[in-house]
């Protein structure tokens, strides 16, 4: 009766590699116990030598993590920018840009977005005080005494769509849409730039 090794590792891996050797014990022979068990011989053989260099240990799986991560971010850095996180609530592009701005470190987004997901797993993040003006700012008696700033990228493809996403990419049309919102009479000012850069800010002020 012939032995299929597929189907045993699909329900216990290491008590099926154990049956593997086993089997190899008694035939004394990996092309007749590739046969027994309807598998390749390198597999016996990659099996057979794991058992030899370690003993049952050896029928475990290995971990797949390298030895050496030569382009990891160091712990000092990555410390820093966990400690932005926690106590200024900033997200990857401001942590990004204060980096630079303060300690002279350049990150991508993309490598901080990957630190706080692999180091924040299990925490709740620290959510920051939101500040919402049109709340109150009906109360006022003059216009223009509260007002909000908001920035947004508008280059996303998702929402676009790829025809529009194309056609604005292909003219380089600018890429951040700058909103001035009055607070009192809800008046919206509204300009586009081609970077994202505080002289936006300074414009609408």
């Amino acid at each position: 009766m012939e032995i299929f090794y597929h189907e045993l590792q699909k329900m216990k891996r290491v008590e099926a590699r154990k049956r593997l050797i086993e089997t190899y014990k008694k035939t004394n022979s990996i092309r007749k116990t590739a046969k027994l068990w309807g598998t390749s011989r390198n597999l016996v053989r990659k099996w057979v030598k794991r058992y030899k260099q370690r003993g049952e240990g050896g029928l475990r799986d290995l971990s797949r993590r390298p030895k050496r991560s030569p382009f990891k971010t160091p712990d000092e850095i990555e410390e820093k920018v966990m400690k932005m996180w926690k106590e200024r609530g900033y997200g990857k592009r401001r942590i990004a840009y204060f980096l630079f701005l303060e300690e002279g470190i350049e990150l991508s987004e993309n490598t901080i977005r990957n630190i706080l997901k692999r180091r924040r797993k299990g925490k709740e993040r620290k959510m920051r005080k939101v500040f919402y003006p049109a709340r109150w700012t009906y109360d006022e008696d003059r216009p223009f005494k509260l007002a909000q700033v908001d920035t947004k990228d508008i280059y996303d493809k998702k929402t676009l769509g790829t025809y529009i996403w194309n056609h604005i990419t292909k003219k380089k049309l600018p890429r951040y849409q700058w909103t001035f919102l009055e607070g009192r009479v809800r008046i919206r000012f509204a300009f586009c730039s081609r970077k994202l850069h505080i002289t936006g800010g300074l414009y609408l002020a």
